[in-house]
């Protein structure tokens, strides 16, 4: 279960705010649940019309000279990306421009093998083929090393970034990274698309208009794919890009759109959101980085044959349905070792270790876990002698906090707060394992808890077309300008839908006298037909169906509980379990409380039946007054222990299994461990 925080916004400010302008009363309300208390600030986030120069960019103009001289000297130069859709995008943006102006220009991007950025025996041979100027694009800051050596064999170094700095900055002829602490520009949440395209813009002398023009469709999928804040420079640049997407004349963009399914059956292009772009363009993009080379995206965005661009686009889908099965192939593998040792769920950080699992992916898998699991995620590839990783957070857990407290156990690490990359040596991984417990039992007593944010409760008047179509104004949705979310409060399941089968369930709701549907895709009806009638609570996001000329509201269900049930106590007792299963010490009280009595344990029992069911569905059913989640866990184990249910802990799903004699629950380890624990104690 998620933790649900859910905003109050003051109506009166949200009233104002709507009165004074267009904005409808729901978008209002958002808004103020948001922060943003005035009109002033109202607009400052919604209208985001301009660029600010692209010379406030430390060493920008010096920049924009040296490759323009570069190029009217005829200079070989090299644009050297990286291989992730943003370094890709940044790559071709540049290249196509520096080939438009007649310059001599070559670009390389390094396989993933290679690992990130410049590298000692790429440079070497791009001196080797007469490269005079190396400009960077998505990378470089981080190029001490590499920045000397360049330097040595006779060539000229021009770095554009936009990550962070470290204390020494690398000896180029130009430094372009707003993130450097003597930059001026007022924006520094660019991504690498989003600074070439300043560069460009610097190099017409400071005019955006050709420039967007060109280049806004790739900067906009550049700047969602690397997931960096949507506001402010980067809410215009996507923004616009949006609308260059739909209308774009880039034949390798218009295949890979059809190939997306993004085409309708008359060849035009539907509606591109920036969710569009996150999970349908950038993942056949990246694709090519994880499981072929990142020169076929290139390739494919510079086509200008539709033929050609049809057949690239259909070999990047293919690389991308590779690294789904990648990714389900390893997800699998983890569930088994779920499955085989369960008490890896009971860790406070969790860490999956596997041979041979492709390491492009297993970043992708780590976000996944954590998201199913809400817990802080490291998952780990070996390599004969090698093990790379990745790991993922949220919360105040710092994965580089984390890594930087095992760096003698690490021969390389990086990364920042929410996600961090790491490599060690094979014969340190459970060494490594025991360590990341370690550090995590020391930093947090308590571990933090995935979060699920609502703007706030809806009334049933405020489901309306209107209010719903207001939101778009809000648009485009990502990082720190998310996608709305709203709770609806004890609304009667009134009927359960199948959809596609049964593989996807729509559930009328009785919502304070009003009726609306709320769709729950990859839910199997049959397991939510016995809500029927009970009263429950929902986050949801809003959308518009129209059929036949008329619009309704739809729910999107993002999670669902019983009304009344007591979150705080939940986790409370959903903590004391796992400390418990990992042989914590407890308050003494807490073994008493937490040993189900027969009755207990009858109950839950009776609950089950021959078909799975979820946990966390079971709890509900049950008695989550006084049974809670902890020694409802605990009923569970014990029925498997003795054999009565077939427990899938990977999924958090049991059901009874067919017994051929009656069980006695006195012989369950659990139990007379358990009472043994407070039993002695009350002895004594």
């Amino acid at each position: 279960m998620k933790k649900w925080i859910i905003g109050d916004p003051d109506t009166k400010i949200s009233g104002k705010i709507s009165s004074g302008s267009d904005l409808t009363p729901l978008c209002a309300e958002v808004l103020v649940s948001r922060g943003i208390t005035d009109l002033k600030a109202a607009a400052e986030l919604i209208r985001a019309d301009s660029l600010e120069s692209p010379f406030q960019i430390k060493d920008m103009e010096k920049a924009a000279e040296i490759i323009n001289a570069a190029a009217e000297e005829g200079k070989r130069i090299c644009i050297y990306g990286d291989y992730d859709c943003d370094g890709i995008t940044s790559t071709v943006m540049l290249y196509s421009y520096l080939e438009c102006i007649g310059a001599d220009v070559t670009y390389y991007i390094p396989e993933r093998s290679e690992g990130y950025g410049l590298n000692e025996n790429s440079v070497r041979k791009l001196a080797e083929q007469g490269t005079e100027l190396i400009v960077t694009v998505d990378n470089g800051i981080s190029a001490i090393e590499e920045a000397k050596l360049i330097k040595e064999l006779g060539m000229d170094l021009v770095i554009t970034d936009h990550h962070q700095p470290g204390d020494e900055i690398p000896d180029a002829l130009a430094v372009v990274d707003p993130h450097q602490k003597d930059c001026p520009s007022s924006f520094k949440y660019l991504c690498g698309a989003g600074v070439v395209l300043k560069l460009i813009a610097a190099m017409e002398g400071g005019d955006y208009d050709s420039v967007l023009e060109q280049f806004g469709d790739l900067a906009a999928i550049g700047t969602i794919a690397d997931i960096v804040s949507l506001t402010g420079e980067n809410r215009f640049i996507v923004e616009n890009g949006l609308l260059m997407i739909r209308n774009t004349e880039r034949c390798g963009l218009i295949e890979l759109m059809r190939i997306a399914g993004l085409m309708n059956e008359n060849g035009e292009c539907r509606p591109v959101s920036s969710e569009t772009v996150a999970f349908a363009i950038a993942p056949r993009l990246n694709a090519s980085g994880r499981f072929g080379s990142p020169v076929q995206a290139f390739e494919l965005l510079m086509c200008d044959d539709p033929d050609e661009a049809a057949v690239m686009a259909e070999k990047l889908n293919a690389l991308n349905e590779e690294r789904k099965q990648a990714e389900d192939r390893i997800t699998s593998s983890i569930f088994e070792q779920i499955n085989e040792n369960p008490e890896l769920l009971s860790q406070r950080v969790l860490v999956f270790c596997g041979e041979n699992w492709h390491h492009g992916v297993i970043g992708i898998v780590a976000s996944k876990l954590l998201e199913k699991y809400g817990k802080p995620c490291f998952v780990i590839t070996t390599e004969g002698d090698t093990a790379r990783g990745s790991a993922r957070a949220f919360g105040d857990f710092s994965v580089f906090e984390c890594l930087t407290s095992c760096e003698d156990v690490l021969t390389k690490f990086g990364g920042h707060k929410g996600a961090g990359g790491f490599s060690l040596k094979s014969s340190d991984t459970e060494v490594f394992r025991a360590r990341l417990q370690e550090y995590s039992a020391s930093a947090h007593e308590v571990m933090p808890v995935y979060v699920l944010k609502a703007e706030k409760v809806l009334k049933p008047a405020d489901i309306n077309v209107n209010n719903v179509a207001g939101l778009r104004i809000l648009e485009p949705f990502g990082q720190d300008n998310e996608k709305p979310y709203f709770a609806v409060a004890g609304a009667v399941i009134d009927d359960v839908i199948p959809l596609s089968g049964g593989a996807h369930t729509k559930l009328k709701l009785n919502y304070g006298g009003s009726f609306f549907y709320a769709l729950m895709f990859r839910t199997n009806t049959e397991e939510m037909k016995s809500l029927k009638g009970q009263k429950y609570d929902f986050i949801v996001s809003l959308g518009i169906n129209s059929f036949r000329g008329n619009e309704t509201v739809d729910l999107q269900v993002a999670d669902m509980r019983k009304s009344g049930i007591n979150q705080n106590q939940f986790f409370a007792a959903e903590d004391a379990y796992e400390k418990f299963k990992r042989s914590e010490p407890l308050p003494e009280a807490y073994y008493r409380r937490m040993t189900p009595e027969r009755n207990e344990l009858i109950k839950v029992y009776t609950a089950l039946s021959d078909k799975d069911i979820m946990t966390e569905q079971l709890y509900m059913k049950s008695d989550p007054a006084n049974i809670n989640i902890c020694k409802l866990r605990i009923c569970l184990d014990v029925f498997s222990e003795l054999g009565l249910i077939k427990m899938d802990y990977a999924a958090d799903r049991s059901h009874r299994l067919v017994v051929d004699k009656k069980s006695n629950l006195e012989d369950s380890e659990i139990l007379r461990g358990l009472r043994s624990k407070w039993k002695t104690k009350a002895a004594q």
